[in-house]
C-alpha cells in the first residue's frame, strides 16, 4: 500500500483501543506514556505546521481509527522531506504529527523489523523510536549509530531538532560487533553531534564485560570526513635510564592531498629530550615517497655520582620511488637510512626493536638514471651511496659515482645483410666509464676531512672487444681483448727514512694516466656418452644411462706492467734491523687509490674446467610416457690452471664442486679447494709455500684447504606428512554421460550441501569427535664447512677445523586467534646460542594482545602489550616492558 498526505488529520487524538496478539506489547507504549517527558514531543497545538507531503506505505496493511490514529504493518515506511523512517510497525498520530515505530520478535525468537531512522545522510538503528515531524524532536531506545571509525550505542536517547542527541549510559567502541562489543568506553552521559564530535562526562573502559580501573573525567571524540590537521596525543611510560616520559606527541599538518607533515617531540624527567619530523608525499602515476628525521639529546647518570653523560644523535630516512609511467627513460630512486652510531643505543624505538638493535651495517643510496640516449645506445647513471658500521662508527661515503655505458655495438655488421653472416660481423665491443669520489673515515672526522688529501677520486674506462665463432660445428671459440684505463689527479712516491726507520710518502699532484690490457681466447664443446646397462646386473628397470661431458679451455695473456717503461711501480731499499740484510720493497705509485694499479709480473694462464652430468632413464608407472629421468648427480665440476709466465708455483689451486639431488625439492652442494703445493716452516715457525707439488711429495693431487657443505633449509609443517597419504586416497571420479546436466536449483542445493559437509568435516572427525587442527611450521638450516686453522710446523701442514652453525625457527597456531613464534641459532664453535626471540599473540577481534621475550644474550628483555586495533584509538593501550639496560633483573 502507498498513501500520500499533505498533512496529518486535524482531529483530536484519542487513546488507542486497537489491540492485536502480535503487537500488544508494542501498543502499550502509547504517546501519553511519555507525556511528562521534558522534550514535549506531542505539541499542544491542534494544528500542525508541516509544509510538505508525508508519504507512508506498508506491505501488509494500513488501519485508521476514528481517533486520528493510523497503524502500518509489515515493512512500513514514512517519508517527510529528508527524513525517512522504516520499521515493521509504525503508529501515526494524525493530529500531533507524532509517529512511533518498533520491531517485533518472530516465532523463532529473532528480532525483525527494528526501526531505521534516516535524516540528512545520518542513519540510526534502534529498538523503538518516538518522533515528531513538526518539532524534529524524538525519543529513542537502544540506539545504534556509526560515527567515524566507531559505533555509538545508548539505552536512552533524546534527539534534538538540530540533529544532535543526548544520551545516557552510552557506549563507544570500534568493534563491529556493536550489539555485544569486545570492548567499549562506557559513557555515563554525553552529547553526539553527528559527523562532528562526541562530548561526554566521566568514561571508563570495559573489556570483555569487565570494567577496568582505567577512567577519564571527560571524553572528546572528534570526527571528520575531510583531510585535516590536528593534535597528536603523546604516549607515556618509564625507562630505567631516562625516567618517566611523554613521547611521540605533537601536531599533524594536512598540507594538501599530496603531502603531509607530522612534527613530534619527546621529553623525559631526567633531562633527555628529542624532536622529530615525518612527511609522506605522493602524486598518482608520477612518484611517491616518505621522509623523516629525528634529533635526540640523551642524558643519563648523575653529576654528583660522576656517571653523568650527555649524548647527541640524529637520524635521517628518505625513501623515494618513481612511477615508470612518468618517464621510462629517466628515473630517480632513493633509499636513505642514516643515523649516528649512538642513535640505536639511545632511541627507545630502536632499543625495543630487536631487528634494529642487531643491525650493525646500514646502506643508503640515491640514484638518477637516463637511459636510451643516442638512438638507444648510451646510458647514464649518477649515484650517491653511504655505508655505515655502527660497531666502530666507520663511514664509507661515495659521492658522487657517475657511470656511462653503451650497449653492445657490432661495428662491422651490415645494415642490409644478404646471405649468411660474415665472420667479422660477429666482432663486438662496448664501453663503460666510471667516475667516483669516495672517503672512508669516522663519523666525527667526516666534516673535517680535506677533499684533496683525504678523499679518493678517479675515473676508469673499460672497453671489452670480443667475438664468437663455431669451428667444425661443435667447438665454440671466443677470442677477446680487454682494455682498461684509469685517470688520477695525483700519485704517491715512497722512500726510506733511515733516521725515523720508516717509509715516508710524498704526494705529487697532476694528471696521471694508467692503463693495462689483456688478451684471451677460450674454447668449449659438449659431448654425450650413452651406456645401456647389463640386465643381469641392473635388471629391466634401467633403460639407459647418459653422461654429459662439457670440457673447456682458455688462454689469457697479460704483460708485466711492473716494468719501469710503464712507470707504475718503483722500489726503495733498507736494512732489516733483525737480519741486518738489505731488503728491497716494491710499491706502486697508486697503492690505496680508488682503482689501484696494474699488477706486477707477466702472466700466461692456461685455465681448464670439466663439467659432468650423469643421469639415467628408468621405467616408471607414475609417468604417462612409461619412463622417467633420474639424476645421479646434477654437476661434477673440476677446474684449475697453469701460469706459463711464472718462474715457480705455476699451478693454480684445484676447485671441485658436486651437486646431488636428494629429493625433488632438495639438493646437496659440496665445494672444495685443494692446494697443489707443499709448505715448509721458517725459523719462526711460519709457513712458506715452496715449489714442490703434493704429487711429488705425497702422491696426491692436492691438500684440502677448505670444504663447504651447502645443505638447503628444511621446512616442515602440519601438512608435510599428509601429502602422500592424501595423494593415495584421492581418486578420479567417473562421469556418466547419460546423466542430465544439473539445473540451477540442483547446483545451488549441491553447493549448500558441500558447504555444510565441509563445515561439519572441519569441526568433527569420522568418530564424531572435535578435530585437533593446530597449524604449525618449523624451519631448520644447518651450515657446515671445513677450513684451514693454524700452521703445524712439525707436520709442515695446516691443521683443518670444522665450523658448524644451526639456525631454526617456527610458529604454532594453537587456535584461530592464538599464535606462537620463535627464532634462534646455535654456534657449535662458540658453544652458545645466538640471538633468540619468542613471541606470542592473541587476536581479540578488535583488540590485540602480544608478548615477546629474549631469554638469552646481551639483549635479554621482555615486552607485553594490549591495545585497540583501531588507529583512532591507538593510544588506548597498556604496555609493560623491560629495558636491555636492566635485563638481568627480569627473571
Amino acid at each position: 500500500m502507498f498513501v500520500s498526505l499533505s498533512a496529518f488529520s486535524q482531529n483530536e487524538g484519542q487513546k488507542d483501543t486497537l489491540k492485536t496478539n502480535n503487537i500488544s506489547s508494542i501498543d502499550s507504549l502509547a504517546v501519553d506514556s511519555i507525556a511528562s517527558d521534558s522534550m514535549d514531543i506531542a505539541p499542544k497545538k491542534k494544528k500542525t505546521t508541516l509544509d510538505a507531503v508525508v508519504d507512508y506505505q506498508s506491505k501488509d496493511s494500513i488501519i485508521f481509527t476514528g481517533a486520528g490514529i493510523g497503524y502500518l504493518y509489515g515493512d512500513a515506511k514514512v517519508n517527510y522531506t529528508e527524513t525517512e523512517l522504516n520499521a515493521y510497525y509504525i503508529r501515526m498520530n494524525l493530529d500531533s504529527s507524532v509517529v512511533y515505530a518498533a520491531g517485533i520478535i518472530d516465532t523463532t525468537g529473532s528480532k525483525i523489523g527494528y526501526p531505521i531512522f534516516k535524516d540528512k545522510g545520518d542513519e540510526y538503528n534502534s529498538e523503538s523510536i518516538l518522533y515528531n515531524f513538526d518539532t524534529g524532536k524524538g525519543y529513542i531506545t537502544n540506539i545504534i549509530t556509526q560515527q567515524g571509525e566507531g559505533y555509538v550505542t545508548a539505552g536512552k536517547t533524546k534527539r534534538m531538532p538540530d540533529g544532535s542527541f543526548f544520551m545516557k549510559d552510552g557506549r563507544y567502541t570500534t568493534c563491529d560487533e556493536h550489539d555485544h562489543p569486545h570492548f567499549y568506553l562506557n559513557m555515563t552521559e554525553g552529547k553526539v553531534r553527528p559527523k562532528k564530535n562526541i562530548v561526554t562526562g566521566p568514561v571508563y573502559l570495559v573489556l570483555e564485560d569487565v570494567p577496568l580501573p582505567i577512567a577519564f573525567p571527560f571524553g572528546f571524540f572528534p570526527f571528520t570526513s575531510k583531510y585535516s590537521s590536528g593534535v597528536i596525543m603523546p604516549s607515556y611510560g618509564e625507562d630505567s635510564q631516562q625516567g618517566f616520559y611523554l613521547r611521540d606527541g605533537g601536531y599533524y599538518f594536512a598540507i594538501s592531498d599530496n603531502v603531509d607533515l607530522a612534527l613530534t617531540g619527546e621529553i623525559y624527567t631526567k633531562g633527555s629530550w628529542g624532536l622529530g619530523g615525518a612527511s609522506t608525499y605522493a602524486k598518482r602515476y608520477k612518484y611517491r615517497g616518505s621522509f623523516s628525521s629525528d634529533y635526540l639529546v640523551t642524558i643519563t647518570g648523575d653529576k654528583a655520582a660522576g656517571d653523568y653523560q650527555k649524548r647527541t644523535n640524529f637520524s635521517l630516512r628518505w625513501s623515494h620511488s618513481q612511477d615508470a609511467k612518468l618517464n621510462p627513460n629517466r628515473s630517480l630512486t632513493a633509499s636513505i637510512d642514516f643515523s649516528t652510531s649512538g642513535y640505536n643505543q639511545n632511541s627507545l624505538n630502536s632499543i625495543y626493536n630487536a631487528a634494529t638493535r642487531t643491525t650493525n651495517t646500514k646502506t643508503s643510496s640515491v640514484s638518477y638514471g637516463i637511459r636510451n640516449m643516442l638512438d638507444n645506445k648510451l646510458n647514464l647513471n649518477v649515484t650517491g651511496r653511504i655505508n655505515q658500521v655502527s660497531a666502530d662508527s666507520t663511514i664509507n661515503l661515495l659521492l658522487p659515482s657517475l657511470s656511462l655505458n653503451t650497449t653492445t655495438i657490432y661495428p662491422f655488421k651490415r645494415k642490409n645483410p644478404i646471405g649468411n653472416e660474415r665472420w667479422y660481423e660477429k666482432v663486438s665491443f662496448s664501453y663503460q666509464g666510471v667516475m667516483e669520489n669516495s672517503i672512508t673515515t669516522k663519523e666525527d672526522k667526516l666534516l673535517k676531512s680535506s677533499l684533496v688529501k683525504d678523499w679518493r677520486n678517479g675515473m676508469r674506462h673499460t672497453i671489452p672487444v670480443q667475438a664468437s665463432f663455431n669451428v667444425f660445428n661443435n667447438i665454440n671459440i671466443t677470442p677477446s681483448f680487454g682494455y682498461e684505463e684509469r685517470w688520477y689527479l695525483s700519485k704517491t712516491k715512497q722512500s726510506w727514512d733511515s733516521t725515523a726507520y720508516k717509509a715516508v710518502k710524498d704526494t705529487i699532484y697532476g694528471f696521471n694516466r694508467v692503463y693495462n690490457y689483456n688478451f684471451s681466447v677460450s674454447a668449449g664443446t659438449v659431448l654425450y656418452g650413452f651406456y645401456q646397462p647389463v640386465k643381469a646386473l641392473f635388471g629391466d628397470k634401467v633403460e639407459m644411462i647418459r653422461h654429459t661431458f662439457k670440457p673447456s679451455i682458455s688462454f689469457s695473456m697479460t704483460p708485466d706492467f711492473g716494468n719501469p717503461r710503464f712507470g707504475y711501480w718503483d722500489s726503495y731499499s733498507y736494512v732489516d734491523s733483525l737480519t741486518h740484510q738489505n731488503v728491497t720493497k716494491n710499491y706502486s705509485y697508486y697503492d690505496g687509490y680508488l682503482y689501484g694499479a696494474p699488477g706486477r709480473g707477466k702472466s700466461g694462464n692456461i685455465s681448464f674446467s670439466i663439467d659432468n652430468t650423469l643421469e639415467m632413464k628408468v621405467k616408471s608407472d607414475r609417468d604417462s610416457t612409461g619412463v622417467r629421468k633420474i639424476s645421479i648427480f646434477d654437476k661434477l665440476s673440476i677446474s684449475s690452471g697453469y701460469n706459463l709466465a711464472a718462474d715457480s708455483l705455476n699451478w693454480n689451486n684445484i676447485s671441485v664442486s658436486l651437486a646431488v639431488k636428494i629429493t625433488k625439492s632438495y639438493n646437496l652442494n659440496i665445494s672444495a679447494n685443494l692446494d697443489p703445493y707443499t709448505y715448509v716452516a721458517d725459523s719462526r715457525g711460519n709457513a712458506i709455500r715452496v715449489n714442490t707439488t703434493q704429487w711429488e711429495k705425497n702422491h696426491i693431487p692436492g691438500r684440502l684447504t677448505s670444504m663447504n657443505f651447502s645443505i638447503p633449509a628444511i621446512s616442515l609443517n602440519n601438512n608435510t606428512f599428509k601429502k602422500k597419504k592424501d595423494k593415495k586416497e584421492s581418486t578420479t571420479p567417473t562421469v556418466d554421460e547419460n546423466i542430465n546436466p544439473p539445473t540451477d536449483e540442483d547446483e545451488q542445493a549441491m553447493l549448500q550441501d558441500q558447504q555444510a559437509e565441509k563445515k561439519q568435516d572441519k569441526a568433527l572427525d569420522s568418530d564424531g569427535y572435535a578435530k585437533w587442527d593446530v597449524p604449525w611450521s618449523f624451519n631448520i638450516n644447518y651450515n657446515i664447512s671445513l677450513a684451514r686453522g693454524t700452521f703445524n710446523a712439525t707436520k709442515e701442514e695446516y691443521d683443518l677445523r670444522w665450523m658448524q652453525s644451526l639456525s631454526f625457527g617456527g610458529n604454532v597456531n594453537f587456535s584461530k586467534n592464538w599464535s606462537f613464534n620463535f627464532n634462534s641459532s646455535y654456534n657449535f664453535d662458540a658453544k652458545e646460542f645466538g640471538y633468540t626471540s619468542c613471541s606470542i599473540s592473541r587476536n581479540l577481534h578488535c583488540w590485540g594482545m602480544s608478548a615477546s621475550f629474549i631469554p638469552v644474550g646481551p639483549y635479554r628483555s621482555y615486552s607485553f602489550s594490549i591495545r585497540v586495533n583501531s588507529s583512532m584509538l591507538q593510544d588506548l593501550k597498556y604496555e609493560q616492558r623491560s629495558s636491555p639496560y636492566n635485563s638481568m633483573s627480569w627473571y
